[in-house]
C-alpha cells in the first residue's frame, strides 16, 4: 500500500472516528436534556419562571413588586417610595437583572400592571419572544420592542416553536369588586410610553397550555376561567389561581379540577400580597387563601398533589 493511500485512510478513520465522538456527544446531551426535570421558580403574583433543560419560559414577570398606595396590603416595615396608580411605571432593573439573565419565551395573561409591566424591559434584556393580546402587543410596541419579537394572539392559536409549543386559550378576568368588574378598553393602537400604572389596562386575558418535553402545563393569570374552553384538556401541572375572588364564582375548585381532568399536579399561583417586596412575610395569604384550597382539593381529588410555592423558590417535577 503506497504512504499516500494509507495516509488518505488513516485521514479519514480519525475523521469518521471524531464524528462519531461528537454524534455520541450529541446524542447524550439530547438524551440527558429530555431526562431533565421540568423546573418552576416562583417569581411572586402569576410569575414563573419554567424551564426543562431543553426551553425556558417566562410568565407574567412581574418582579419589581412596587409599594402599591397607602391602604391595606401594605407594611409598616416597608420604607420604599410608595407609587401612586397616577404614577409612571418605573422598573426594578437591579431586582430584574438578579433574577433574568435569558429567557426564549414570555407569555402574557394579559396586560395589567402586575402582569406586564417588567416585560419591555425584559424583552429588550433577553430578546425573549412574547406571545399576548393585541393590547400586550402594542404597549411593548410603544417601549421600542420589535415585531419580530411579538406574537399577537386572540385565543385559539396553537404554535409549534423549537422544543415547545403553546395552545393561547380564550380565557376572563377574575371577578372583582365583587363581580362589578367589567373593563372592555383595548389599545388598537400603539400608545405613548412610557405608562401610568393605571394606563396597563387589561385589554383582554388568556390562558396558556404550555407543552413542554415531558410535561403539559396549564397556566391561569386570574381566578377565574371559561369552561368550555378547558374541555378536552389533560394538563399533568395546573398553575390554578387562587385568591378572594374565586369565593364569588359558582363551584370555582370543583368545576376548575373536573375540567382539567384532575390534574397530577396542581401549584397555586397568584395568591400573594403583591404590594410587599420579596422577604416579607405572606403568612396571612397563605393561611387565608392557600390552605383553605388545599383542604377543598384533598376532598376533590384525592390523588392531585398540591405543591406550594414559596417565593422564588423552584419546585422541581420529574
Amino acid at each position: 500500500m503506497s504512504t499516500f493511500l494509507y495516509s488518505k485512510i488513516s485521514f479519514i478513520r480519525f475523521h469518521f472516528l471524531a464524528l462519531a465522538s461528537i454524534l455520541f456527544f450529541l446524542n447524550t446531551s439530547i438524551a440527558n436534556a429530555q431526562n431533565e426535570p421540568i423546573q418552576l421558580k416562583y417569581l411572586g403574583t402569576a410569575g414563573w419562571q419554567i424551564n426543562d433543560g431543553k426551553i425556558s419560559v417566562l410568565i407574567d414577570p412581574y418582579i419589581s413588586r412596587v409599594k402599591l398606595g397607602n391602604g391595606p396590603g401594605i407594611s409598616p416595615d416597608d420604607n420604599r417610595q410608595t407609587v401612586k396608580r397616577s404614577d409612571y411605571f418605573v422598573s426594578d432593573t437591579v431586582s430584574i437583572d438578579s433574577l433574568v439573565q435569558k429567557t426564549d419565551f414570555i407569555l402574557v395573561h394579559h396586560s395589567h400592571f402586575d402582569h406586564l409591566s417588567d416585560v419591555p424591559y425584559i424583552a429588550k434584556k433577553t430578546g425573549a419572544k412574547v406571545i399576548g393580546t393585541e393590547t400586550t402587543c402594542n404597549i411593548l410596541r410603544a417601549y421600542g420592542i420589535p415585531d419580530e419579537q411579538l406574537y399577537p394572539v386572540k385565543g385559539g392559536e396553537d404554535y409549534q416553536f423549537e422544543n415547545f409549543a403553546v395552545k393561547v386559550i380564550p380565557s376572563i378576568h377574575s371577578a372583582l369588586n365583587d363581580k362589578h368588574y367589567l373593563d372592555s378598553r383595548t389599545y388598537t393602537e400603539v400608545p405613548e410610553a412610557p405608562l401610568r400604572v393605571s394606563e396597563f389596562i387589561e385589554g383582554g386575558s388568556l390562558m396558556f397550555l404550555a407543552r413542554f418535553a415531558k410535561h403539559e402545563v396549564l397556566t391561569m393569570g386570574s381566578m377565574n376561567f371559561v369552561e368550555r374552553e378547558l374541555v378536552g384538556l389533560k394538563p399533568d401541572i395546573l398553575l390554578a389561581g387562587v385568591n378572594r375572588s374565586q369565593l364569588g364564582l359558582y363551584k370555582y375548585n370543583e368545576r376548575l379540577l373536573a375540567v382539567t381532568n384532575n390534574p397530577k399536579w396542581i401549584i397555586p399561583t397568584h395568591w400573594d400580597n403583591f404590594r410587599l417586596p420579596y422577604g416579607f412575610s405572606q403568612q396571612d395569604a397563605v393561611e387565608q387563601k392557600l390552605l383553605p384550597f388545599v383542604e377543598d382539593v384533598i376532598k376533590l381529588s384525592p390523588k392531585t398533589k398540591v405543591l406550594i410555592p414559596k417565593h422564588l423558590g423552584t419546585l422541581t417535577i420529574d
